[in-house]
C-alpha cells in the first residue's frame, strides 16, 4: 500500500535529519557523512555511504512535483 504525504521538499529534508540526529546517524568522526540504518538502506537502495550533500539528490528520487 502507498502513502502519500505532501510536504515540501524543506519539510521533508527537516525531517530526515530529526530522524538522523534522533538515531545517531551522523558519523561521529566526520559530522557530514550519515550512517545507514535498515530503514535509510530501504530508503536510499543501493547507497551504501550519503553525505549531507548527495542526500538531497538521492530524495528526489521519491519526491514528485505536483501538476
Amino acid at each position: 500500500m502507498s502513502l502519500l504525504i505532501l510536504l515540501y521538499r524543506t519539510q521533508i529534508v527537516s525531517k530526515m535529519w530529526e530522524y538522523i540526529k534522533g538515531n545517531d546517524l551522523q558519523n561521529p568522526a566526520n559530522k557530514k557523512e550519515i550512517l545507514m540504518d535498515k530503514k535509510m538502506k530501504e530508503l536510499f537502495v543501493g547507497v551504501d555511504k550519503l553525505d549531507m550533500f548527495s542526500m538531497n539528490k538521492h530524495l528526489s528520487k521519491h519526491i514528485y512535483k505536483k501538476e
